[in-house]
C-alpha cells in the first residue's frame, strides 16, 4: 500500500513567552495558522518489521532522530504493528526555520499511518500521541488556526483568516532557538495584542490582523542574527502589508491580499537572497 500526505508548514501570527517552567521549559501564548507551504510525505508499508527514511534535504537525519520516524515508531509501539514502513521525505519546507518543518512531517506520517495501518484513532488521539514527540506536533496534526499555550500543546481553535498571500524569506543561517529562549528578558518584554488579534481573525479584519503581527523573540534573534532583522527591515521598505518573524526564526512572512504586491515583495528580496516564497494561506483545520 502507498500513500502520499501533505505536510504544511506553520507562521505565528503572535508569539508571547509568558514565564519559565520549573521543568525548563517556558510557558507561550501563540497563534499560528498553516500555510500552502507543504512537504510531501510518501508512506509505503513494507513486510519487514523495519522504519527506512529517506530525505531529499541532506541536513534533515535519516535515523531515529527524524521526528517522522518517531512517529512511525510510536504508532508500531503502542499498537503492537509488526509490518514496516518507507518513508520518503520530499522536504519543501527550510530546514531549522521556525516553520515546524519536522513536526509537521511527524503528524503527517500519523495521520497516514492511522489510516493505513487503520488504527481508526482520532485527531485528538493522535495529537496526544504526537505530544510525546514535540510541542508543535499537536497543532500540526490539526492543522488550521490556533491559540497555543502551555509549551505549546494547549490548544485552542480560530476561524480561518481571511485568504491572503503569505510571503516568506529565510537567511541561510541557522539560529539556536536555546540560545535565544535563554537571552529573553522576561521582565522588559512587549506582549502581543493576542486578544485584539483573535477579534481581527474573527471579524476577518486583514489590515487589523496586520497591524497585530508581533513576536516577543524578534529582538534576541535579531542580536544573534542582524540578517534576519534586515530581512524584515526590506519587507517593510518594499511596502508589505505586515510582516513579522515566525517562532524563533530565522524566517520572517509577510501578509498581503494582492497578488502583484506578493510578487514585487518576492522579486525584491530575490535580488539578494535564494530562499524566497510566495504561498497562499490556508487556515482550514485537517478533515
Amino acid at each position: 500500500m502507498y500513500r502520499v500526505v501533505k505536510a504544511p508548514a506553520k507562521i505565528n501570527l503572535t508569539l508571547d513567552v509568558l514565564r519559565k517552567r520549573s521543568d525548563g521549559y517556558h510557558d507561550v501564548e501563540m497563534i499560528m495558522t498553516t500555510i500552502d507551504l507543504a512537504d510531501r510525505i510518501h508512506l509505503t508499508l513494507i513486510d519487514e518489521n523495519k522504519i527506512i527514511v529517506e530525505v531529499t534535504e541532506g541536513q534533515v537525519p535519516s535515523n531515529k532522530q527524524n521526528l517522522a520516524y518517531q512517529a512511525a515508531q510510536l504508532l508500531k509501539d503502542q499498537f503492537s504493528i509488526t509490518s514496516g514502513v518507507k518513508i520518503f521525505i520530499e522536504k519543501v519546507i527550510p530546514v531549522s526555520a521556525g516553520l515546524a518543518g519536522g513536526s509537521t512531517d511527524a503528524a503527517a506520517v500519523l495521520r497516514g499511518l492511522n489510516d493505513m495501518w487503520d488504527l481508526q484513532l482520532s485527531l485528538k488521539e493522535l495529537a496526544q500521541i504526537g505530544l510525546q514527540i514535540g510541542s508543535d506536533v499537536p497543532f500540526c496534526v490539526y492543522g488550521g488556526t490556533a491559540i497555543a499555550r502551555g509549551r505549546g500543546e494547549d490548544l485552542t481553535f480560530l476561524p480561518s483568516p481571511p485568504p491572503c498571500w503569505v510571503i516568506l524569506a529565510k537567511t541561510p543561517r541557522g539560529v539556536s532557538t536555546k540560545d535565544i529562549y535563554e537571552g529573553l528578558d522576561l521582565n522588559n518584554m512587549r506582549s502581543p495584542d493576542t486578544e485584539g488579534m483573535i477579534s481581527a481573525i474573527e471579524k476577518k479584519d486583514f489590515q487589523g490582523i496586520c497591524r497585530r503581527l508581533e513576536n516577543v523573540m524578534e529582538p534576541t534573534t535579531f542580536l544573534l542574527a542582524p540578517d534576519v532583522e534586515y530581512i524584515k527591515e526590506s519587507l517593510v521598505r518594499f511596502g508589505a502589508e505586515g510582516t513579522v518573524m515566525s517562532g524563533s526564526g530565522p524566517t520572517v512572512f509577510s501578509l498581503t491580499m494582492s497578488k502583484a504586491k506578493a510578487d514585487r515583495l518576492y522579486n525584491g528580496l530575490k535580488g539578494f537572497m535564494d530562499r524566497v516564497f510566495v504561498v497562499r494561506l490556508i487556515g482550514g483545520r485537517q478533515e
